[in-house]
């Protein structure tokens, strides 16, 4: 799985509603900046903006942070209702697949993945992530970087749920050792991820690279199941095709997955493992 799209790619939906909620704050605030009789240059000027971002947000092209929207509800003297728009666009910052993949994590009770070109996105850092995204090509702009890590790092409120979801991750050695971002990045990513195997719902496991017989040679897999009793995955092999929820292929994925967490180290010595790297970094 490329880095632009690790987790998110496979994990398509419905058709993506947000754009008319931004398009609809952008005229909004347009119709307060007409209405309090300033040009979008003075607005601009008001807000501490380029005019240029002016007519992108009007025009619903650019989504606005929730500090321009509080900074523009003091400006035009809007008493809070264009601040109170924060909520409308918060989720339309984020991408459609990643809020899509984020609401079934919210949802499972038990997460399963493997990654074997980069570290899972709910394990990374926000400084390896914005790396991550950053050496993508062609590349994307600053302004999308900073979207998509956003996202990223939103979905890693899994951690923080109650009663907490079983996590269970496996990450081949390479990932772990490849200096994504610079040196002391990997150093701060590898001291990240000892703290969350501390947790008492969340393995990590290392596939060590010398393994001679390795399940996961197919690519990138992760399983999502729910307190229903229903499942959901995804796969990099090409035999699978977008989410996967037919009972027989679900089947073999999670064969293959439970055959790649017994070729791993176990959890403990994971840890280990890691600390080991830690210390080399």
């Amino acid at each position: 799985m490329n880095v632009d799209g690790a987790d998110e790619a496979s994990w398509e939906g419905p058709e993506d509603e947000t754009q008319a909620v931004v398009e609809a704050v952008g005229r909004q605030l347009k119709m307060w900046r007409k209405a309090a009789g300033l040009r979008p240059e003075e607005f601009g000027a008001l807000m501490g903006y380029g005019e240029n971002l002016i007519y992108k947000i009007e025009r619903g092209v650019r989504i606005p942070r929730p500090e321009f929207l509080d900074k523009a509800d003091e400006v035009l003297g809007a008493g809070g209702k264009i601040a109170a728009m924060k909520k409308d666009v918060e989720q339309a910052r984020y991408p459609k697949k990643a809020r899509n993949l984020a609401k079934l994590e919210a949802e499972a009770v038990e997460l399963g993945g493997y990654s074997n070109h980069n570290l899972h996105g709910l394990l990374q850092t926000k400084e390896y992530a914005t790396a991550l995204f950053e050496m993508r090509r062609p590349a994307y702009s600053q302004d999308e970087v900073e979207r998509l890590v956003a996202a990223r790092m939103n979905r890693r409120a899994i951690f923080d749920r109650a009663p907490a979801p079983a996590l269970m991750f496996v990450q081949e050695e390479v990932t772990l050792r490849r200096p994504l971002g610079g040196t002391m990045a990997l150093r701060r990513q590898l001291e990240h991820l000892l703290e969350i195997g501390q947790l008492r719902n969340v393995e990590i496991q290392v596939m060590p690279t010398d393994r001679e017989d390795h399940a996961g040679m197919g690519g990138e897999i992760e399983v999502l199941k729910f307190g229903d009793g229903s499942v959901v995955g995804r796969a990099e092999d090409r035999s699978f095709a977008g989410a996967i929820s037919d009972p027989k292929q679900l089947r073999v994925l999670e064969l293959r997955y439970g055959i790649i967490r017994s070729q791993a180290l176990t959890p403990r010595e994971s840890l280990a493992f890691i600390e080991k790297l830690r210390g080399e970094t």
